[in-house]
């Protein structure tokens, strides 16, 4: 598979096998399944492996670290979180340390080479737009995140625990003001779908726009993980679990039957063409899979090998969709 230059880590995979999927989040899937696409993915030269706490309630690191026993770890890379929320100051330290401890025992290694804050990012006083009510538990303040989280990033760093760190979601001003600290983030995942959507998870605002903190990162050469790429299914065939109508990734899958008919004139899988697009985003270092079987691995597999688009081809899904 092809390497990308990241500044953390020296080079990465093109696609980085993201915790989502073997956790359980998008549809379900056994443990042995599971174990079997992380095998898969280390076979095929994926290199990178994100999880994090939250995904099915520890099952994705609980997957990765079965499927790193006896294994030699040479050249594989691997990402965490936490969700910190909102605590005081003095805290932020030993709830992270706490959180990573934790992680690294149940994945079997001895240090993570990219530490994530997991929380949504928001200015001081800024209300969410939705599910406010749990905005301690969710969202951590900018104040917090530069008077304790650097300092917490840059000491676990100090200790050998983490090589790196980085955040992702927020506020659209509250992660640009981070991207512009002093101190900016290592790395950064970015939203990265043709529907230029955050679906279910863009809850903090009510226009949050992906693309402008792509642009940011791009501009101020932030490393960039993709997420997002089929836009927890709404960019593929058919969705893999139940929602509601009213859920923000239904209402995306319904909004995308234009680019389903497109994909299908084009001879391609809605999800391979959605890959192939945040795979030919400048600046993209690896885009974050959310497979949870080998079935699926494989597709994402074949639609790397099958190369970027075109600039006609990202025009031609950019100028219909992007523009709408």
């Amino acid at each position: 598979m092809i390497k990308r230059k990241f500044k953390p880590f020296g080079e990465i995979s093109a696609l980085t096998l993201g915790g989502g999927g073997i956790g359980n989040v998008w549809g379900s899937t056994t443990r042995k399944e599971a174990v079997a696409t992380v095998n898969l993915a280390i076979d095929k030269g994926i290199n990178h492996f994100d999880v994090a706490p939250m995904y099915g309630k520890g099952e994705a690191e609980k997957v990765l670290g079965l499927a790193l026993k006896n294994k030699n770890l040479d050249g594989l890379y691997f990402t965490t979180k936490c969700l910190l929320g909102t605590l005081p100051e003095t805290e932020v330290y030993n709830y992270l340390n706490a959180s990573l401890t934790r992680s690294l025992q149940t994945m079997g290694i001895e240090k993570v080479n990219l530490f994530l804050l997991h929380s949504q990012l928001i200015e001081d006083e800024y209300e969410l737009y939705r599910f406010n009510e749990h905005r301690e538990r969710t969202s951590t303040t900018l104040s917090i995140y530069f008077n304790a989280v650097i300092p917490a990033f840059e000491t676990l760093k100090q200790e050998g625990k983490i090589d790196s760190w980085g955040i992702g979601l927020g506020q659209e001003e509250a992660l640009i003001r981070a991207i512009n600290y002093e101190t900016p983030p290592e790395a950064m995942q970015c939203v990265v779908n043709l529907l230029n959507s955050a679906g279910a998870i863009g809850y903090v605002s009510e226009n949050f726009n992906p693309y402008s903190i792509l642009t940011e990162c791009q501009k101020n050469d932030i490393p960039i993980l993709a997420i997002r790429a089929v836009q927890a299914g709404a960019l593929t065939s058919s969705m893999d679990r139940e929602l509601e109508s009213t859920d923000a990734d239904q209402i995306d899958f319904e909004r995308a039957l234009p680019f389903r008919v497109l994909a299908e004139e084009w001879g391609e899988s809605p999800a391979s063409l959605a890959h192939r697009y945040a795979l030919s985003v400048p600046k993209v270092s690896s885009v974050i899979l959310g497979v949870k079987n080998r079935i699926e691995l494989e597709e994402c597999i074949t639609a790397e090998k099958s190369g970027n688009l075109t600039t006609e081809e990202v025009g031609t899904i950019e100028n219909f969709f992007l523009s709408k």
